[in-house]
């Protein structure tokens, strides 16, 4: 079955032209498979989830939608940036699909766009950039997965079928008042940290595992809580994300902390946030 881009307001199914329902019905599109000597149909129904492929490279942009849409996702593929970031904006897709090296706006740009503007859809990362700065730095400024090329479409699908479960984040909350633990506090209403009365110059991710920390102070946090209250994700064999945000709160915190320091491992189990004075 051949997808193709139609008028304004329709979609192409095969041959057929055939309107699509207003935004407000937040309908998706399945298409039936017809019997033989019977046009295709396309037929909208509630319950499938929506996939917007961002993805400059075709014969792999084809590839994904030919497995999603196998596996029961209705996908639609766009080739830049810009118009990835205008479907966001507008047809609140279920996941995004994203690749990095886009022309024009890529995928890093795209993400913060995003999210500062409060879109909460999950976003996937495909890019054959994978190095450790490449992927942590994604999942810092708001994406929810990376796969890096050449990946498996299984692996592919699967995540994608976890992250429409997880459903769109919420927008950040504006909570509580600051918590101060000797040198260090922690201001939910600035989504900042400062130890000494200095600005600690956390990211929004490095800000929400510190206050998590924070709010079970004293508390040994497993690594599996924190990726499900952080990233919104189970724990997977070999899935360092908690350990090198710890490592980096730990220079911007526990090193620039005068008299204590303030996250405490608990080996082979996870993290707590507990002050203990320097020797």
């Amino acid at each position: 079955m051949v997808f193709r881009r139609g008028l304004q307001g329709h979609v192409v199914v095969g041959d057929i032209l055939a309107p699509r329902p207003a935004a407000e019905d937040s309908l998706h599109q399945i298409v039936t498979i017809p019997k033989p000597g019977q046009n295709p149909v396309a037929v909208y129904r509630r319950d499938v989830a929506k996939i917007l492929i961002v993805e400059d490279d075709n014969v792999i942009a084809d590839g994904m939608a030919r497995h999603l849409v196998a596996a029961g996702f209705d996908p639609i593929v766009v080739g830049r940036g810009e118009l990835g970031l205008a479907r966001l904006r507008f047809e609140n897709p279920d996941v995004c699909v994203l690749d990095l090296m886009l022309p024009e706006l890529d995928g890093w740009k795209l993400i913060e766009t995003a999210r500062a503007e409060g879109i909460g859809t999950p976003i996937v990362v495909v890019s054959a950039r994978g190095t450790e700065h490449d992927r942590v730095h994604a999942l810092e400024i708001g994406a929810d997965d990376y796969l890096v090329k050449p990946f498996s479409m299984r692996e592919l699908v699967a995540r994608v079928g976890a992250a429409a479960r997880r459903g769109v984040r919420p927008a950040e909350e504006r909570r509580g008042d600051p918590i101060e633990i000797e040198e260090l506090r922690i201001d939910p209403r600035e989504v900042q940290a400062f130890v000494d009365g200095k600005n600690a110059g956390l990211t929004p991710t490095e800000f929400k595992l510190l206050y998590t920390l924070a709010l079970d102070r004293g508390r040994v946090v497993t690594r599996d809580e924190l990726l499900q209250k952080v990233w919104g994700r189970r724990e997977t064999h070999r899935d360092r994300t908690v350990d090198v945000f710890v490592r980096r709160l730990r220079q911007k915190i526990d090193r620039q902390a005068a008299e204590h320091s303030f996250i405490q491992t608990r080996f082979g189990v996870g993290y707590k946030l507990e002050p203990e004075p320097k020797a």
